[in-house]
């Protein structure tokens, strides 16, 4: 998937539509456009074993693994909120942004 489509960024929040979490939402923490995952703050928790390093020690960790794109949804609205489809637009001023293909509001902040 060298020239993935990856219309989630980070610090989205987004719900797992498909998947051992389906229906929990979170914020991306990371995304990774070439593979087509993205890394979502609590969702996909992995167990690691450590060895220890330095002054770390070893044990057993707990850690988000990535998730493909294609098992999120955008959330916008908060508890209330809904799953959006995402869908680009430019603006008289000439920024690319993003809106939601619904109702054509703009979900990009800056």
């Amino acid at each position: 998937m060298a020239n993935a489509k990856c219309r989630i960024k980070s610090d989205d929040t987004v719900v797992v539509i498909t998947g051992k979490d389906k229906g929990r939402r979170g914020r991306v923490l990371r995304v990774f456009p070439a593979e087509g995952r993205l890394v979502v703050e609590g969702i996909n928790r992995v167990k690691r074993h450590m060895k220890p390093v330095g002054d770390q020690p070893g044990g057993i960790v707990e850690k988000e693994a990535p998730i493909n794109v294609s098992n999120v949804a955008l959330w916008v609205g908060g508890d209330d909120g809904r799953r959006v489809k995402v869908g680009y637009t430019t603006l008289e001023d000439g920024r690319k942004v993003r809106i939601d293909r619904k109702t054509g509001d703009v979900l990009d902040n800056a």
